[in-house]
């Protein structure tokens, strides 16, 4: 798998990729599939999704451990998945919407995982 930095605010990561678990580069924790991501620098990330553009599209938390995910809408075709760890540390994903209402399911269907919004 071939890991692409740009400026150092990005990594593309796909499916069969070293990053993650090689599904879209998302951690083991996150029970979701998506085909393509790409990895934004927490400064980037948090300024997309905090600013006027971003409509928060779904919450939802472990019961098992502390991880939790955010989606945000940011354009027409686009949204950042925000992943936060136990201890704290925010992991953003530019993931194009095509590729997300899939793995929405998946994480509203995950027995461990509950919707918070």
């Amino acid at each position: 798998m071939e890991t692409v930095v740009v400026r150092g605010m990005s990594t593309q990561c796909s499916r069969d990729g070293t990053v993650g678990r090689g599904e879209g580069g998302l951690p083991d924790a996150v029970p979701v599939s998506l085909e393509r991501t790409t990895r934004l620098g927490w400064e980037l990330g948090d300024r997309v999704t905090t600013g006027p553009d971003a409509t928060l599209a779904g919450r939802w938390r472990c019961h098992t451990a502390p991880w939790a995910v955010a989606v945000f809408d940011v354009t027409d075709h686009t949204a950042v998945v925000r992943v936060r760890t136990p201890v704290g540390r925010e992991l953003f994903y530019g993931v194009a919407d095509a590729d997300l209402a899939a793995a929405r399911e998946s994480l509203s269907a995950a027995p461990d995982w509950e919707r918070r919004d």
